[in-house]
């Protein structure tokens, strides 16, 4: 059965994000490169035309197909943390050399990509009978951009 992946359009940068993202996801590779031939039209003979990479098994293709398309938050990255020191991880490594953080997880990276780096307790600290807790998490959380989770646990706690 097919099995759906994303793919990346970046102005000239895609070999530069793919490298990258193997960098900062363990169990992480490069799987194919393909290249512009002579005379292709988007890109120089021999420079990167499409990347294909898995980041922890997940496959993803991206493309150097020039400026035309951007990235936006209308589509964005889950990564599901189980501690705090893997958010700290993904959250610094995915926001250093021009990245932008936003609020409640979400970040850029310096290719513009979204990105939300969420701790798998969070369903559990903004839901449940106990609306006030979920209320004093979530209000917390509104406040936060890296998510902190000792911090969410103590506001859902009081």
């Amino acid at each position: 059965m097919p099995q759906p992946r994303p793919f990346l359009w970046f102005d000239n940068q895609a070999e530069e994000a793919a490298n990258f993202y193997v960098s900062v996801f363990p169990n992480s590779r490069i799987t194919a490169v393909a290249r512009y031939g002579p005379g292709s039209p988007g890109g120089a003979e021999g420079s990167v035309m499409t990347i294909a990479f898995e980041l922890d098994g997940q496959p993803f293709n991206a493309l150097n197909g020039g400026p035309i398309f951007q990235f936006s938050e209308a589509v964005s990255f889950v990564i599901d943390c189980e501690t705090q020191a893997e958010v700290d991880h993904y959250w610094k490594a995915l926001g250093e050399e021009g990245g932008q953080p936003g609020q409640c997880g979400w970040l850029k990276d310096r290719f513009g990509v979204s990105w939300q780096v969420v701790p798998t307790v969070l369903p559990r600290l903004l839901s449940g009978d106990d609306r006030e807790k979920a209320g004093r998490a979530m209000a917390a959380m509104l406040k936060m951009k890296k998510l902190d989770i000792a911090a969410l646990e103590a506001a859902r706690e009081g």
